[in-house]
């Protein structure tokens, strides 16, 4: 099941890293959304950004990753649904 999802949300992860130092210039410190390769939203703690991937898109459908330098915060973690 984790191999599945991780296939799924691939693409987003690449393309973060591949972008990660433009990204910053942008987000740095806050928690973005991506899907499609895309930012859709950009906040201040993760449950935030959690809620707001939750109500829009399906869910492990959607990356969300603090957005800062190296990979100090590079995790990977799959949750079938927030109730934080």
């Amino acid at each position: 099941m984790k191999e599945e999802k991780w296939n799924e949300l691939k693409s987003e992860w690449e393309y973060y890293k591949a972008h990660q130092d433009e990204l910053i210039t942008l987000y740095n410190g806050k928690y973005i959304v991506m899907i499609g390769k895309k930012v859709r939203g950009a906040f201040e703690d993760f449950k935030d950004a959690c809620t707001f991937g939750e109500a829009n898109f399906e869910l492990g459908k959607f990356l969300v990753q603090r957005c800062s330098p190296g990979n100090e915060d590079y995790t990977v973690k799959f949750y079938a649904g927030m109730r934080l």
